[in-house]
Order: structure tokens, then sequence, then C-alpha cells
């Protein structure tokens, strides 16, 4: 066993929060080993004032770090599941937190708010739902780490914003929560509220040495999330929803993609053998490119060009 392991990770609390859980997970493990948390920058980070789906390119929390991976200065990084793009070696998922959005409002719930209610979210996936759901209220552009946001709500900018569950209970905000988002109103991000440890192709020490963090359940059920999202060739530029759950000894997946003003969202829902999580995942994107899903993301890359 080597006697120091570096961690790569952003510099938010609440990344901080997740690479210290995986520190101390594998400190109890291997007490004799020193396991350091190195912080690193990413271009996501660096942009605040422009909204994601405006930055374009895939791994904007992610590039910095996975170079730091690969050059060696660190041995494995964490990220958040929903950040990672296709074709990284994934080392392990631990298993998942909740994975729905919630609303953070002085204002009441969705339902209960005011026509022309102001609703704080940068993500077009949360947008077109909301908008779905309540095509009366106003979307208000919002960035910022965890704790900007609260503030930004706190100081009056708008009436509500929506959030990740996960992130919210992981930095112990979960009294900050008004409503937990139905995910027959709001489906969230593939892979959100999953963690992500990556890991260099070529180094099985280090898979071995993460390998007790990986749930076997939360691999299946976010592997045919992504999946769907990569069959369709999905980014922040696109609203795409997926949400994967193991009900009687099968996987079931539900699948959703939107015109960003809620004005057209497509839905389906596949089931089938947990061993074929992956095949269901492509499967489920084939049948939302049948009822038009291709339609809507290349529109709205091109409009992004």
């Amino acid at each position: 066993m080597r006697r120091v392991i570096h961690i790569g990770t952003r510099g938010s609390k609440l990344a901080l929060w997740q690479a210290n859980w995986v520190q101390s997970q594998l400190q109890k493990q291997y007490p004799e080993t020193s396991i350091q948390i190195v912080i690193i920058k990413t271009k996501g980070d660096k942009i605040l004032d422009v909204p994601l789906a405006k930055v374009g390119g895939k791994g904007l929390f992610v590039k910095e770090i996975e170079d730091a991976l690969l050059d060696g200065r660190i041995d494995l990084a964490v990220h958040s599941m929903k950040d990672i793009p296709e074709g990284l070696t994934i080392g392990a998922i631990p298993i998942r937190e909740n994975s729905q959005d919630v609303l953070v409002s002085n204002k009441g719930s969705l339902s209960e708010m005011s026509k022309g209610a102001r609703i704080g979210t940068s993500s077009l996936r949360r947008a077109a739902q909301l908008l779905g759901a309540r095509p009366d209220i106003q979307i208000e552009p919002l960035r910022g780490n965890l704790d900007t946001r609260l503030r930004k709500l706190d100081a009056g900018n708008m009436d509500a914003i929506v959030l990740a569950a996960a992130g919210m209970r992981r930095l112990g905000l979960a009294h900050r929560i008004s409503e937990y988002l139905s995910t027959d109103v709001m489906l969230p991000a593939a892979g959100q509220g999953a963690l992500c440890i990556e890991i260099r192709k070529d180094d099985p020490e280090t898979a071995a040495l993460i390998g007790s963090l990986d749930d076997a359940e939360t691999r299946a059920v976010v592997l045919g999330e992504r999946a769907f999202l990569h069959r369709l060739g999905g980014s922040c530029q696109v609203p795409i929803a997926a949400l994967g759950q193991m009900i009687n000894g099968q996987y079931t997946l539900r699948g959703l993609v939107a015109e960003p003003d809620g004005s057209r969202v497509l839905q389906s829902e596949l089931s089938g053998p947990v061993a074929d999580c992956q095949k269901i995942g492509q499967n489920l994107a084939r049948t939302l490119m049948n009822q038009g899903a291709l339609d809507i993301i290349e529109k709205l890359q091109v409009e992004d060009k």
C-alpha cells in the first residue's frame, strides 16, 4: 500500500464535503496511509457571470481535475456524477443520496406561489420543467455555489430557487427545504445525488483501494441514466432528465427531453433486467428520438452556435 494518496476536488463547500467523506471512509480502512486533499479550480468555477448553457463544452467542472489525475499530481478525483462527461474511468460510485430537486422559498410550495413568481435557476432542465408545470412564473438566472444562491434568495432577489436535495442534505441545510419536488413535476439530471470517484485506467492499486466504496445498485441505476443521456448526445445546453429505480427486482428508467420554455415535454419509461441497465438507457433514448427528441436537440445545438 502506498504511503500517500492525493484526492483531487473542486474547492466549493459541497465539493469539499464530498472529498472529505471519501477521505474519511478510506482513512478508516487504511489508517497507516496519509490521504490528502488537493483543491483544483476548474473552468466552471471561474466563469460565474454566464449561464452554464451559454458557456458550452462538456466537463466544465472536471477537465482541470482530470489533467491533474493524468499527470500524476493526484491519485483519484471526487466529482458529482451529473458533472461527468462520457469516457472517464469510474473507479467507484458510492451509495446515492436523495436524487430529487427541491424548492427553497419563503413563499410556500410551487403550487402555492403567486402568478409571476420569480424562481431562480440556470439549469435549462429545471427551467423547462418548472415552466411546464407553471407557465405563469418567471425564471431568473442563478449561478454560484450553494451559499451564494441562498444569499441571493435571502436578499429578496427572487421568490424561490431550485437546488439539488443531495447538496442541501450533505451540507446540513435540509431545514431550508420548502418542498421536495415530485419527480412527476421535476425529473432530476442523470446521476444527480451520486458521487463519482475517478481513477487512472492503468492504476489497479487505487482501483483496489476504493473498491469497497462502490455500491452495485447505485452503479447500475446511474449507468443506465448515463447511457440514456449519452445516446442522446446530451449536455447542459439541452433540457434532458433521467431517473432510474429498482422496482420489484427490475430496472425502471424514466427519461425526458423538453423545449427550454416547457412548451413541449417528451417523456417515456422502460423497464427490464438490472443487467441490461445500459441497454435500457440506450433503448429509452431511441424511443424519445422517435417521438421527436432529436428535433429539439438539433435545434438547440444550432441556436447555440
